[in-house]
């Protein structure tokens, strides 16, 4: 019996479980009551006016892990707003991984856009349509980030991959611990068609709904200097979980290619014009 116990609890221990109780993972960071925990901690809605956004963070902060998040988006015309899901540091150095949606008008598909920034430099951005209406039901989106690389998901599908490529002087986000951070603003100067389409505030409130965010990664004590993983800021050894050397294999390598095929809209690795002094080095690395 004692045996049995010990095997379900390591079982436990080894296995990512669903966060139900955001009362208990996350901290309204603004907006007030237009960010709404509800359905006894298992839900948080987050809402836009003209006022105000809102948004919230993770209580505790990381330094490597898989990210798990399902949203359902802001339905109908949601031209103008921005949501988000990303991880970020602070300060005028940071780094942030980033998983922003772009609103839109009725019958327009949804554009992800997405970015990785290290050391306080971005202008890393791929941007895709999703393939789906993520106004009508939960989906996952999940960020992977270990010392090696960087995989954004939609759904379990990979859509991007970011490398470490210090190698070749590219900077990567490893060396600070970052927070789960997760907002709906209004960004009309740019999110919908460059800013040429703006919100129209008599469909507001827009609201956007966060369930079963997940975290299998490493936690970070600013009082100690270390993480749940164990030594210092790089090390992550000793925690046997898979994202710690998740790449892809041969089958992901074709869904990332099916999707970026069909669905990226931009590459910042393609756009010769904006980065007239030459295209970062990573671009010539990177197949995808």
């Amino acid at each position: 019996m004692l045996l049995q116990q010990l095997s379900v609890l390591a079982l436990l221990l080894l296995c990512p479980v669903w966060a139900d109780n955001f009362y208990q993972d996350a901290t309204v960071t603004f907006g007030d009551h237009r960010a709404q925990i509800q359905d006894g901690g298992r839900l948080l809605a987050l809402s836009l006016d003209k006022i105000s956004g809102s948004g919230f963070q993770s209580k505790n902060e990381y330094l490597f892990g898989r990210f798990d998040m399902q949203l359902k988006l802001v339905p109908g015309n949601s031209a103008g707003t921005v949501t988000t899901f990303y991880l970020s540091s602070q300060g005028a150095g940071h780094d942030e991984i980033d998983f922003e949606f772009l609103g839109n008008s009725s019958g327009q598909p949804y554009t992800v856009h997405t970015n990785v920034y290290s050391q306080g430099k971005g202008n890393k951005e791929q941007q895709f349509r999703l393939w789906f209406d993520p106004t009508s039901s939960f989906h996952t989106y999940s960020i992977v980030w270990n010392s090696q690389r960087i995989i954004f998901l939609v759904d379990n599908i990979p859509i991007r991959v970011f490398n470490n490529h210090e190698a070749i002087g590219v900077a990567f986000p490893k060396n600070q611990a970052m927070r789960v951070y997760a907002s709906l603003w209004n960004a009309d100067e740019w999110a919908t068609q460059g800013g040429r389409v703006k919100t129209d505030w008599s469909m507001a409130p827009f609201t956007a709904s966060y369930r079963n965010f997940n975290t299998n990664a490493c936690v970070w004590s600013a009082a100690l200097s270390t993480s749940s993983c164990g030594g210092s800021k790089t090390d992550s050894v000793n925690n046997d979980q898979a994202w710690q050397t998740q790449e892809l294999n041969g089958n992901d390598r074709n869904r990332l290619r099916w999707v970026q095929q069909k669905y990226m809209i931009y590459n910042y690795c393609a756009d010769a014009k904006r980065f007239s002094q030459g295209l970062s080095p990573e671009c010539k690395r990177s197949r995808f």
